[in-house]
């Protein structure tokens, strides 16, 4: 079962934390807003919107592909370091306001001598205006809910959302991949586990605690806390590639009863915390389970990166780490 927690929200309920981000137009915590995606899904349907993506770049803190989404009165997400934001909104709003498509470079080549880059380099950058029921949206809103990675094409007059295999021809000048949001499951109850579920939230990340017996005090909002066994968790959760699973109890069977299921499953990361000794008695232990050398294979341990992280906090800061380098497309 779930713990009546009140509200009992998961953090994968993204459109209603991106509404909680919003408390102010162009607030502190719009800005740290990545994935434009929930932006879209808590906008209203029938609202108009700006959306920049960075199609090219010479320099500059932001990857290809990043995103501001900007309405009559708000901004969410960053294309630099500070440096075009608020006049890139102007643009935007204009674009609103006359419905054309702009194509702004800032930097080197640019026209507008006022605004420089410190990092002496250049962005390229394409701003639509997105009428309300724009189709393109509609079918992002439609699939986003599936956990299908997708891809976003735009050239500026058309747009298209369509799944990240399909064959969508060339010509576009954005095509950006819109990966289902990262999960995160934690197994374990003690501080160590905690740790790595808060670190999680920290994140933005959806966090699943499971547990037997809930943690003293009120966990965070947007934790989900679970004590049904590790397996049905599993189950109801379908893990995916995008899925985290961090095994950090310090029962054995308990370990035992997670591991299985989670590397049954197409996790795209499964740890385990412990020490070396004791992890090889765990896969000797899964292999009787049953568990084939391959399954065996995809277990990480002792979880995290190895940056000699001792305390609760430091050891969920260096898996945290771990999963962000391991996850689908970081490599690319």
């Amino acid at each position: 079962m779930t713990l009546p927690f009140p509200p009992p929200r998961e953090a994968f309920d993204l459109p209603s934390r991106v509404a909680e981000s919003q408390a102010g137009p162009d607030g502190f915590a719009s800005f740290l807003e990545e994935d434009m995606a929930p932006v879209i899904l808590a906008l209203d349907p029938g609202e108009p919107f700006a959306l920049a993506t960075l199609h090219g770049r010479e320099g500059g803190p932001r990857p290809v592909g990043s995103q501001m989404i900007v309405t009559a009165s708000r901004t969410w997400g960053f294309l630099s370091g500070g440096c075009v934001e608020a006049d890139l909104a102007t643009h935007a709003r204009a674009a609103l306001a006359d419905g054309r498509a702009r194509r702004l470079t800032y930097g080197r080549g640019s026209p507008f001598f006022d605004i420089r880059l410190p990092c002496g380099g250049r962005l390229d950058l394409l701003v639509e205006p997105i009428p309300a029921g724009d189709p393109a949206m509609a079918r992002l809103r439609a699939l986003h809910g599936h956990r299908r990675a997708l891809r976003y094409l735009s050239d500026g007059e058309r747009r298209r959302c369509v799944e990240a295999d399909a064959d969508a021809g060339k010509g576009w000048i954005v095509d950006k991949a819109i990966l289902p949001p990262q999960r995160l499951v934690v197994i374990g109850s003690d501080p160590f586990a905690l740790a790595i579920a808060v670190a999680g939230v920290q994140q933005g990340w959806g966090v699943t605690l499971i547990c037997p017996v809930p943690p003293p005090g009120r966990p965070p909002e947007s934790l989900r806390v679970a004590t049904a066994p590790p397996a049905e968790v599993l189950a109801d959760l379908r893990p995916d590639p995008w899925t985290a699973i961090a095994v950090a109890s310090h029962e054995e069977e308990a370990g035992l009863a997670a591991l299985v299921p989670a590397l049954l499953s197409p996790a795209g990361y499964v740890g385990v915390l412990g020490s070396r000794h004791r992890l090889e008695q765990r896969r000797r232990r899964l292999l009787g389970a049953g568990l084939d050398a391959a399954a065996l294979g995809r277990l990480r341990g002792p979880i995290g990166l190895p940056i000699a992280a001792q305390t609760p906090r430091e050891i969920a800061v260096a898996t945290i780490a771990e999963i962000v380098a391991l996850r689908p497309g970081a490599r690319a």
